[in-house]
């Protein structure tokens, strides 16, 4: 990404945060910003600042990405508009607590900000995108992807779902001329914390990075062609292996037989014998 592929970059979550860190990041690189939000004046002083400093056009759309009706909004914004060229889709939410302990009714928000939100943005930013026969999808997900016994599996699971649909995505139209980046934070200083109930002092200070770090190795990542870019990973070899080994089960997962494992005798038929 340079400023010679500019366009108009739509961020969601662009109030705060990893959205308002991108904005900033897009902004200089020349792209215009459609920033959305809840937040209508953090989204405005936000706006002007970036006006101001970097000169270019940015747009403020207020809306609730939980609110049927104002997601399919902004859908068809971005299935429409043929200036926008890529799409941040960042917005998220945390839970706290086990899954008997949550409150079933957050969780499902959580669900409808996290996947369905995601899943139909994506869906008409792609169609735009592949018509024009360019465009940059980045989907925000979460090293929680990878880990689902830490913290609340709701939304690593959510998280998860965000990578599994951006890998799926980059197999459909990764060879029209669509990139695929899915950025998978470790534990970053935003307010996603407090907003869930959480607070991040009380993790190590070593696993708590700055939004700005991530969000600028997030773009070093795109900029490299990354498909899945971890932050914090020092090795990406570690990645390359994880997936390797995922892959290598493909053959395996679906055949014509139960494994051989499962056709001995049942443990309690061995014992009675």
């Amino acid at each position: 990404m340079n400023k010679q592929s500019s366009g108009t970059a739509l961020i969601t979550g662009a109030s705060t945060g990893i959205g308002a860190v991108y904005a900033d990041r897009l902004a200089r690189r020349g792209y215009d910003l459609i920033l959305v939000a809840r937040d209508q004046k953090r989204l405005e002083e936000r706006a002007a600042q970036l006006r101001n400093e970097t000169g270019v056009s940015v747009e403020v759309l207020k809306a609730d990405l939980t609110d049927k009706a104002v997601l399919q909004a902004v859908e068809q914004r971005l299935r429409s508009d043929e200036r926008i060229s890529v799409l941040i889709n960042n917005a998220g939410m945390a839970a706290k607590g086990t899954l008997i302990e949550a409150d079933v009714d957050e969780l499902e928000t959580m669900i409808q900000l996290n996947v369905v939100a995601v899943t139909r943005l994506a869906k008409a930013a792609a169609t735009n995108f592949v018509a024009q026969g360019r465009g940059i999808i980045v989907n925000v997900a979460s090293v929680l992807a990878l880990a689902p016994e830490l913290l609340n599996g709701s939304y690593s699971g959510s998280k998860a779902y965000v990578l599994n649909l951006s890998q799926s995505l980059h197999n459909e139209i990764g060879n029209l001329g669509v990139q695929i980046q899915a950025v998978l934070p470790g534990a970053t200083r935003t307010e996603i914390w407090e907003r869930s109930g959480m607070a991040a002092t009380d993790l190590p200070a070593e696993m708590l990075m700055e939004v700005d770090e991530m969000v600028d190795a997030a773009l070093a990542g795109l900029d490299r062609g990354e498909l899945v870019t971890i932050p914090s990973l020092p090795d990406a070899a570690d990645w390359h292996a994880f997936n390797s080994a995922r892959l290598h089960l493909g053959p395996n997962l679906s055949r014509d037989h139960a494994a051989a494992r499962y056709k001995t005798a049942p443990l309690a038929a061995r014992q009675s014998a």
